[in-house]
């Protein structure tokens, strides 16, 4: 990833792609999570044209991957020109008010160098989750740190707090399955989806404003589109269910713009309302795991 940087950026995008064509292939079980999404939240596509967006999906992984290289160590005077930032007034004027501002993002593939890309126009703190791999784990902080004002984990609710009455910006998306706590489900693409509620808990605590912030590669293959919208009105509601709808109906909508480019390899619907069934078969992994606890 380091020595990928110094390709002409074209190149960089061209050999992402090769990479997540590979990946498809090496990595089958994401393939098969990335199908089944596919067919439950575009049921309108027949079978052709649902492959087509898997491989354009697992294109775009590839890509995301390279951005990742990219926002970790390709110099400032680079990456600028990529940049073209839409709606940083309604930034500047959240910021305004004192209380911080809570940008409301998504797993784009794209998103760590939005992150960055972003962060030449404006200081924020970005939330993190730890990786599996202690060597990436603690590249991948390292390289936020060099670049963001603060890296906070995403179940460090005080630290986001207190940046936000510091007036910081907090970089934050609620869009994962994690499981039932603090979660209710709302429709995602049709689909009940866990999704978390800390999204409006943090904008009453905190009285920030909430901006849906979003990256998008752009077609032409000339940069991205890094797109700050008006902060969400009457956010948060008293009621956090309708609140975490408006969220998923927001994302779902930017998703629509750019369906491959949505990180389909995660099992958004791995957690089920009662008495649904599963939609995704275990990870080998854990079969794996269970085999050698019967044998034992």
């Amino acid at each position: 990833m380091r020595c990928a940087v110094y390709l002409p950026y074209r190149l960089q995008l061209q050999l992402g792609r090769l990479i997540g064509r590979l990946m498809s292939i090496l990595i089958p079980y994401r393939r098969e999570v990335a199908q089944q999404n596919l067919r439950l939240c575009f049921p309108q596509l027949d079978k052709a044209q649902q492959e087509r967006l898997l491989r354009r999906h697992f294109e775009s992984v590839g890509m995301g991957l390279m951005e990742t290289a990219m926002c970790w160590w390709m110099p400032e005077e680079r990456l600028a020109p990529l940049a073209h930032l839409e709606g940083l007034g309604y930034l500047e004027n959240a910021l305004k008010q004192g209380r911080g501002v809570l940008l409301l993002s998504a797993h784009f593939t794209s998103l760590e160098l939005g992150c960055r890309l972003l962060a030449l126009y404006q200081p924020l703190h970005i939330t993190y989750r730890e990786a599996r791999n202690p060597l990436f784990n603690t590249i991948m902080k390292r390289a936020r740190s060099r670049h963001a004002q603060a890296v906070i984990h995403r179940h460090d609710v005080r630290r986001m707090l207190k940046a936000l009455k510091g007036n910081a910006v907090v970089w934050y998306a609620p869009d994962q399955d994690n499981g039932r706590q603090n979660a209710v489900f709302a429709p995602f693409f049709g689909i009940p989806a866990a999704t978390i509620i800390a999204t409006s808990r943090l904008a009453k605590i905190s009285g920030a404003p909430v901006l849906p912030f979003f990256t998008r590669r752009r077609s032409d293959g000339h940069g991205y589109i890094v797109n700050i919208l008006p902060p969400i009105q009457d956010f948060p509601s008293a009621d956090a269910t309708a609140d975490v709808h408006r969220i998923n109906a927001l994302i779902e909508a930017e998703v629509g713009k750019a369906p491959e480019q949505y990180l389909w390899i995660h099992r958004r619907f791995k957690t089920r309302p009662d008495g649904e069934p599963d939609l995704y078969r275990q990870k080998p992994s854990r079969l794996r795991r269970q085999k050698k606890a019967l044998t034992r």
